[in-house]
């Protein structure tokens, strides 16, 4: 099934969609549906597991790389891998039959845009859902899925382009996160609007129609990415999630609402372990890098509520809630939590016991040299242990790429020691947590997927029952879904709203009589640095239509019912053809670094804000990209939506800079996911969206202050492949007849929304003006 975007995003047909999925009944799934584990922790309660690993006689052998810890329902096993070379790359979520090994289905997608280097893909793991058996996988380029247990996709999302996220060269991506009738991804987003400068976000999406339920902001601002992932609870009547940030702290955030409650600040740059919760009421957490020293530290959890008029969490100081912390770190590694035992492997590569009430160390073993991103699962009364490298072998970019060899132990852990009794060595390095189900098994090396153990038989979920549910109070709030939207002009979206107390629990979802009875109204938050409206008004049957104006507009709306209040957002976009000249915006904002009077981008685009302004330049309003800021030197625009194909984008645009220094900055465009730019220091006019994997260019002298044309087209065919043309050439000449660069591209995007791109790591500012993307 071919999905379609234009569906995606709230109008009335996908909630028709929503309501027949909802009456579809479905056998909970069982098994190891996340890869923290059925405990949220890193531990089972599987029994008959191997206490010996033959690697030359596995149960079967996939060749699938990745470093995504393997997910198994109903006999079925998920996991994340890639699969080709070069241009040709493509990562996804691939299922085989968890007893013999037979892949039954797989979706696959090319990398784009990214900063991925040296092979570090499928980092994430899919996530099971328990009620339907649905599985959630998000790519390493924030493509996010949910697809049924045979391979149907239900719903597609392209977080970069629709939220703004942001990739690094770690590739660090988090897996989904289920709760109830929601499915949570995470990640740093530079959006529109309040949400334009950079943060950690999570975004919580209806698990079933895949509409935007929440997005929140809990922490400040990121240093890092992090796939650390949510802890859910009940904690003072509410449902909430318990994660480490990106911007160093760990964070307590309302399930229900995306309300941030309360954030402790602990390190100066992101914390990539998952956090434990111990005894109900502390948490643990672990932190470091290579190059900062870390700590592992025990935080009470704070009794801290943020005031309803506040704008955000609680800041609590950690020296308030530390109950204990010592010198143990670990920079992507999570710990696990067996009773009152806390197992880790820290950054050099020894397994570590500490007690969870004391924080001291019971004992400590040498495995290897280093650790990264795996962690040990306990079940059956041992310690299951990936490590990346087997001892002795060096860890450099070259062997990563190539594969490399793993060490995976099973250990049995003691009072005052352990005991080694298994060692193997696997075929590709271990960066993934392995898997316990049904007597095996399963773990991911850089080169093939593994299921160790006995063969055949029936499985029994031997897990506990779920925590207890909550009773919702009285009613407080309206929460309005989807939350936010995304319209063409002239289109019309239905709206659900739901009753929540003031813990955000549900009292109830209103029906066709209660919906007649919302008042809907144009709301601009205080706060807003744009004062602007969505050109889109509700109609007496209560839908919203977007004006048949061809303007781009963005706002938000306020729903009132019975004395309560809710908000979305939303923008209208006019689709094909895009011009802006920027001629019609009012420079009213002062820069505080040289006084300079310049205008917001338009709200309506994507990672904009902060990144760029408009400024007078030679005469002309023009885009000017800001430098003031290091975290944004390199940045992405997307203006229009992500189900656009087969269109020709074209700007003028300049670099500030010196040739003879060698100081210029990249300028260029982004054409159905494949980025066409000019490079001013290497003098060159490049095609790429993976700059590690696929990137060609041709020489290109361009001189600085001088302004160009810039022009890309892509031609798709129905063979999957395409063709990315660009040509430049100098502002007020003739168009050349012949294009500078063509680019022929096997597997090609299908898709994608059309951007702008710029480069100044030396802080040479870029212009664009004259925007045009029109239909080929």
């Amino acid at each position: 099934m071919k999905f379609s975007f234009k569906l995606a995003l709230g109008a009335s047909a996908i909630l028709l969609a929503s309501t027949v999925c909802r009456q579809a009944a479905a056998a909970p799934a069982t098994g190891w549906l996340t890869w923290r584990g059925p405990r949220q922790n890193g531990t089972s309660l599987e029994k008959n597991l191997p206490d010996q690993i033959d690697v030359k006689n596995p149960v079967w052998m996939a060749d699938f790389p990745g470093q995504s810890t393997p997910v198994i329902a109903d006999g079925k096993v998920y996991v994340m891998g890639y699969v080709g070379q070069g241009a040709e790359l493509v990562e996804g979520v691939a299922c085989f039959d968890a007893e013999t090994g037979k892949k039954l289905w797989d979706q696959l997608y090319p990398d784009f845009l990214s900063d991925t280097i040296y092979l570090r893909y499928a980092s994430s793991s899919p996530t099971i859902d328990p009620e339907t058996g649905n599985v959630c996988m998000q790519g390493s380029q924030g493509i996010f899925t949910c697809s049924s247990p045979d391979g149907k996709k239900l719903w597609e999302r392209s977080l970069m382009e629709l939220y703004g996220r942001l990739t690094f060269p770690n590739a660090r991506t988090a897996p989904p996160a289920f709760d109830d009738d929601l499915v949570i991804a995470r990640g740093i987003t530079a959006n529109w609007g309040a949400q334009g400068p950079g943060g950690d976000r999570f975004y919580a999406f209806d698990k079933k129609s895949g509409e935007l339920v929440w997005s929140s902001s809990p922490g400040a601002q990121p240093k890092d990415n992090s796939f650390s992932h949510p802890v859910f609870a009940n904690w003072k009547g509410m449902r909430v999630f318990y994660s480490a940030t990106g911007d160093g702290s760990v964070v307590c955030v309302n399930a229900r609402t995306g309300d941030p409650l309360w954030r402790v600040p602990l390190f100066k740059a992101g914390i990539n372990a998952s956090v434990l919760l111990y005894n109900g009421d502390t948490l643990i957490s672990i932190f470091g890098t290579p190059y900062e020293p870390g700590k592992m530290v025990a935080i009470k959890i704070p009794d801290a509520i943020p005031n309803p008029m506040s704008a955000g969490p609680v800041v609590v100081l950690p020296e308030t809630v530390t109950l204990w912390q010592n010198e143990l770190r670990t920079s992507s590694s999570s710990p696990i939590l067996v009773g009152d035992k806390v197992y880790l492997v820290n950054e050099t590569g020894d397994l570590v016991s500490v007690d969870a009430k004391t924080g001291k160390k019971d004992w400590r073993i040498k495995l290897g040299i280093e650790q990264r991103n795996a962690c040990p699962i306990f079940a059956d009364g041992r310690l299951y242990v990936p490590l990346l490298n087997e001892p002795g072998m060096k860890s450099d970019s070259a062997d990563e790429a190539a594969g490399g060899k793993g060490a995976f132990y099973i250990i049995t852990p003691g009072e005052t020691n352990a005991t080694i009794i298994s060692h193997a060595v696997l075929d590709g390095r271990c960066l993934s947590t392995p898997t316990a189900w049904n007597g095996k098994i399963y773990v991911q090396t850089s080169r093939h997927l593994y299921c160790f153990g006995r063969k055949g038989g029936k499985y029994v979920s031997p897990e506990g029952p779920e925590p207890a549910r909550l009773t919702a109070g009285k009613p407080g709030q309206l929460q309005i879904i989807p939350s936010e939207v995304l319209m063409h002009p002239g289109q019309k979206v239905v709206f659900r709203v739901r009753v929540l107390d003031a813990n955000g629990l549900t009292v109830r979802d209103l029906d066709p009589k209660g919906m007649q009875q919302v008042k809907w109204s144009h709301y601009i938050p205080p706060t807003a640095k744009v004062r602007s409206s969505m050109k889109a008004e509700f109609n007496s049957k209560g839908e919203l239509v977007a004006s048949d104006e061809v303007a781009a507009s963005a706002g938000a709306f306020q729903a009132s019912f019975d004395g309560l209040t809710g908000t979305f957002r939303g923008r209208v976009l006019p689709g094909l053809p895009i011009k802006q000249d920027f001629e019609s915006f009012a420079l009213t904002e002062t820069n505080a670094a040289d006084g300079s009077m310049f205008a917001y981008p338009p709200l309506p685009w994507i990672g904009a804000r902060f990144k760029f302004e408009i400024h007078d330049k030679d005469g002309n309003k023009a885009l000017t990209k800001a430098v003031d800021n290091p975290f944004f030197r390199r940045a992405t625009v997307f203006m229009g939506e992500p189900h656009l194909k087969n269109y020709t984008i074209e700007a003028d645009v300049m670099s500030d800079g010196n040739l003879r220094r060698h100081k210029m900055s990249e300028v260029g465009l982004i054409n159905q996911r494949y980025r066409i730019v000019l490079k001013g220091n290497d003098q060159k006019l490049e095609v790429t969206s993976n700059e590690e994997l696929f990137h060609v260019d041709v020489p290109f002298a361009w001189t600085p202050s001088v302004w160009y044309h810039l022009k890309s087209r892509v031609d798709a065919d129905k063979t999957g492949s395409c063709v990315v043309r660009g040509k430049a050439w100098k502002k007020g000449e003739p168009e050349p007849d012949a294009w500078t660069i063509e680019v022929p591209v096997k597997i090609a995007n299908p898709e994608g929304c059309p951007g702008l791109f710029s480069f100044s790591p030396q802080d040479m500012r870029t212009y664009l003006d004259n925007i045009q993307v029109t239909p080929n």
